[in-house]
């Protein structure tokens, strides 16, 4: 049965005929009748499970519909998985990428289905103690080897540009909100102000995942740790402490808010505070302590917003690829005020 024969309605439903056709010529050792599944969740590029005889695979497609110029690269993403594939940092093997879009009416890619369980919380209330600490610090260890990665010996010298990320940073983010913009939000305009006056010196050039968090990995199925690193769309060469800062904002969100850790009892959950988790990745990666820490996480939060921010437009757009992408979308708000009550702390020097 085709993604289309179990929810007739939805926009991002696949023809298995043509798909068919497509795998049998690109796959190697592809053999059908296929059989396709949407998975639930996440709010960026629509993902399927496709089984077959031959084995189970995963595409990742660019959603249907108008969508913002620099969102849903999922070339890149196919050009990175490829390139990191053997490094040491867990990626799913990937077979083709297509961008014809008659296929299935959007470039995609298809890659190797990795067993393995995805937490959404970071909390990790279901698991034992001892079992949190191990995945926290699997996880950690995974992120620095990502950013030991030189990109020239990985064949990624030329994606992107060298110097300059944060910069980069604050202009993209700052041109996605603009482009996705539903109201007014003070706190967005006051960080689109505060953070180009404010800008931290430039860090090493390495590549950087661009969106590492816990519910982007894929944890081995009865051990505690990382056997895929996934959705690397937003990644390119840039300045590893950025990338890192943003995985950490989950230590300053509140759970309600967007799946954070703040305000819970680390010693009795068996995670790592903040500060315990920093310098973990410091000692396996020879840096030393940011001086600029705050001045990421600000950024960090900035870009989060409006990322979400591009989903609520979505969700009025009709194009999100998630029924819950209003209500997600709708935290933009608060979580800017959050970035933007660190930058006032960060001005008044507390």
């Amino acid at each position: 049965m085709s993604a289309a024969g179990r929810d007739a309605g939805d926009r991002q439903s696949l023809d298995a005929g043509r798909l068919s056709a497509w795998l049998g010529a690109n796959v190697p050792g592809f053999r059908g009748p296929l059989a396709i599944d949407r998975f639930e969740g996440g709010q960026s590029n629509p993902t399927y499970l496709l089984s077959a005889p031959s084995g189970d695979y995963v595409l990742r497609r660019k959603p249907l519909g108008d969508v913002l110029p620099t969102a849903h690269a999922v070339d890149r993403e196919f050009r990175v998985l490829k390139a990191v594939e053997g490094t040491g940092v867990p990626v799913p093997h990937v077979h083709a990428m297509c961008s014809d879009d008659s296929v299935i009416g959007s470039m995609f890619y298809v890659m190797d289905r990795v067993a393995g369980r995805v937490f959404w919380d970071p909390r990790l209330e279901d698991l034992p103690r001892g079992e949190r600490a191990a995945i926290f610090d699997s996880m950690n260890e995974t992120i620095a080897r990502i950013h030991a990665l030189d990109p020239m010996t990985i064949g990624l010298a030329d994606y992107g540009r060298h110097g300059g990320y944060v910069e980069r940073q604050v202009r993209r983010w700052s041109k996605q909100y603009r482009a996705s913009e539903t109201g007014p939000n003070p706190a967005m305009e006051a960080l689109m102000g505060w953070l180009p006056e404010h800008m931290p010196a430039e860090g090493e050039t390495r590549l950087v995942h661009g969106d590492y968090r816990l519910d982007n990995l894929l944890i081995h199925p009865v051990e505690p740790r990382v056997v895929a690193v996934l959705d690397w769309e937003l990644s390119t060469l840039g300045d590893p402490t950025a990338d890192f800062a943003y995985h950490m904002m989950s230590w300053r969100l509140a759970p309600e808010l967007f799946r954070g850790l703040a305000g819970i009892d680390f010693a009795a959950a068996g995670i790592p505070d903040e500060e315990t988790y920093l310098q973990s990745y410091l000692a396996r990666t020879g840096r030393a302590r940011p001086d600029n820490w705050e001045f990421h996480i600000v950024l960090s939060l900035f870009r989060i917003a409006a990322i979400l921010q591009g989903i609520a437009r979505r969700a009025i757009d009709g194009t999100a690829s998630d029924p819950e992408a209003a209500a997600v979308g709708a935290r933009a708000v608060p979580i800017s005020q959050l970035a933007w009550r660190i930058a006032e702390n960060i001005e008044q020097g507390a």
